[in-house]
């Protein structure tokens, strides 16, 4: 293995083979996601116990959940800055350097968040610095697969390029469950029973502390162990026209775009309802769940998870992206919809049965993720695919974020209890919709 600083200043790794840069590309991307979705979950599992460490503790319960939600919503709207910003540093000068510049930020700010001082020694500033911070996580966030995910997909060969994005997301419920575990043994070492105990001081802060690291880790992975995409690196050196970016809004790229935004739209629908709704709601307060039964559940459903996505890639491989998002799209809005209704009104079920349902409805909501990484990258030409794959990916996710708001906007005009299954049964509406509106992609040449 060799290396020589590149036009940027960052050594550029060959290794012997085409196989071996493509196995360094997806491993590269699979940790990415988990690194990603580690930070993004990191004040939804561990910061919700102690938020009253950054706040003042007697706030009217609205205001109180404005607040706290104000962590979580920032750091969503950062990712889509993040997708633009970074998605044109990876079409303009490489997928590896804005893996890099990413990774390195996120994982510096993700460090600062672990030095924060409290409501008590700063006053309100700490909460504002919080959120800040957050934001600009995002932002970082956000280009974090916009440069690793086109990069892997890019190496894949085509007729792999199914299992090898299915892979990549597996990286999402790992973190989730990596994260639970963390969080689990940072309960047991550090006592929380107040905002003076060992966990409001010290415990909370270790997760951030890793989460920084491992981003740092990554982004030297990227320095001395990946090379840049080989058909992207081809494509600039041709003397052929280059697609602008404004291509994208007006061209023949920015349909593609829409489209892809219409059937993220409706799938991130979905996937919120399981991975917000079911464990804050549904779980705890209407199935009565105690605390060591639903990490148990979660932990579980999104163990099996890893497993469906690389399934559900491998079948979109077989019989076509567009054809499995059309069979699954309704069978979502249809028995998707059921098993929520069913868990949402049914009383006294036993543990084991909770835990089945949970599964199944997990991993059936969540199968269209594991073909969507290669079908959006597929969508977009080498010019503008990472920009047009970070934007369809996190600008689309900003309407489904409010699902809360729709849940109280429907429970207005059909019953309650029926408001989570409507809603799963309009997301799978939406991304068979959007996904009709596509073109099939699993014989797209790059």
């Amino acid at each position: 293995m060799s290396a020589r600083l590149d036009a940027v200043g960052a050594p550029t790794v060959f290794t012997d083979t085409l196989e071996q840069r493509r196995k360094s590309a997806i491993r590269g991307a699979f940790f990415s996601e988990v690194i990603d979705f580690f930070d993004i979950y990191l004040p939804v599992v561990v910061l919700v116990p102690v938020l009253g460490f950054f706040r003042p503790l007697h706030l009217s319960a609205g205001l109180e959940t404005a607040l706290n939600s104000l962590i979580f919503v920032t750091t969503l709207l950062g990712r889509p800055v993040g997708a633009v910003l970074f998605g044109m540093i990876a079409d303009r000068i490489g997928r590896r350097m804005a893996s890099i510049y990413s990774m390195s930020g996120f994982g510096i700010v993700t460090f600062v968040i672990a030095l924060l001082p409290g409501y008590e020694s700063i006053g309100i500033s700490s909460f504002i610095l919080l959120v800040l911070l957050r934001f600009v996580d995002g932002i970082f966030l956000g280009g974090g697969y916009t440069g690793a995910v086109p990069l892997a997909i890019e190496y894949a060969e085509k007729d792999q390029r199914g299992f090898v994005g299915g892979l990549v997301l597996a990286g999402f419920p790992a973190a989730y469950v990596l994260i639970n575990l963390v969080a689990v043994v940072m309960f047991a070492l550090f006592p929380l029973n107040g905002l003076h105990s060992p966990y409001a001081e010290i415990g909370w802060r270790i997760p951030f502390v890793i989460g920084g690291v491992l981003a740092g880790g990554m982004a030297l992975y990227y320095v001395f162990r990946v090379s840049e995409s080989e058909i992207w690196k081809t494509e600039t050196a041709t003397e052929a026209e280059k697609v602008p970016l404004s291509d994208l809004v007006f061209g023949k790229s920015g349909r593609s775009l829409l489209q892809v935004f219409v059937m993220m739209t409706g799938f991130w629908l979905t996937q919120n309802l399981i991975a917000f709704f079911l464990p804050s709601v549904l779980l705890p307060h209407i199935l009565h769940l105690q605390k060591y039964q639903l990490t148990f559940t979660l932990i579980l459903s999104y163990g099996l998870v890893c497993f469906s996505y690389v399934g559900s890639g491998m079948i979109g491989q077989k019989i076509g992206r567009r054809r499995w998002f059309i069979i699954l799209g309704p069978v979502i809005a249809v028995f998707g919809s059921a098993l929520l209704y069913f868990l949402d009104t049914s009383k006294g079920l036993s543990f084991p049965v909770i835990v089945v349902l949970v599964c199944l409805l997990s991993v059936l909501v969540t199968a269209p993720w594991g073909m969507l990484l290669a079908y959006i990258n597929e969508r977009f030409v080498t010019d503008v695919r990472a920009t047009g794959f970070g934007v369809g990916y996190s600008l689309s996710v900003i309407i489904p974020s409010f699902y809360a708001f729709y849940l109280n906007w429907l429970g207005a005009v059909v019953p309650p209890l029926a408001a989570s299954a409507v809603l799963m049964c309009l997301g799978g509406i939406i991304g068979t919709i959007g996904a009709a509106l596509g073109p099939e992609t699993k014989d797209v040449d790059f």
